[in-house]
């Protein structure tokens, strides 16, 4: 933790992003950082979280880090939270909470509030298009015999 927390330091004082810090461990060893790159790579989803877990499968060549656990200077915003699911990571550690990163101005209860309501509920419009086009692409997904499932 001590390390994910020097990373959000480090970050926010080279200007990189926001004070949020991260590192994936595998066996006692850091195998990824990260740390908030949001503002100097103009990239919304370049969060601590997803930074670290990028470095950690480049490093071990995997996309599943099932033995890992991640470290992580504040608590994982919804898209981070998403992206350890995704990676099927079984244990964070968090410092700060949501809370504490709302008192500061990182407000992610929207995006949880959001998240559960039924699209056509949403703030942000979703509509459903060309579903019977896109349907061949999740067919030949189903009969690709040599697919990776992840």
């Amino acid at each position: 933790m001590h390390e994910a927390i020097r990373l959000a330091d480090e970050g926010m004082a080279s200007g990189r992003g926001g004070p949020f810090g991260c590192v994936v461990v595998r066996a006692g060893q850091i195998v990824g950082r990260g740390n908030n790159r949001v503002t100097s790579t103009n990239d919304p989803t370049a969060h601590a979280e997803v930074t670290a877990i990028r470095d950690a499968c480049a490093s071990l060549k995997t996309f599943q880090l099932t033995d890992c656990e991640l470290y992580t200077s504040c608590e994982p915003c919804p898209m981070c939270l998403s992206a350890i699911y995704w990676a099927r990571i079984p244990v964070v550690y968090y410092g700060n909470t949501r809370t504490d990163a709302a008192a500061i101005g990182f407000d992610d209860d929207f995006i949880y509030q959001q998240v559960p309501l039924p699209p056509e509920k949403r703030a942000i419009r979703m509509q459903p298009f060309l579903r019977d086009a896109a349907l061949s692409s999740f067919k030949g997904w189903a009969a690709k015999s040599d697919k990776v499932k992840y």
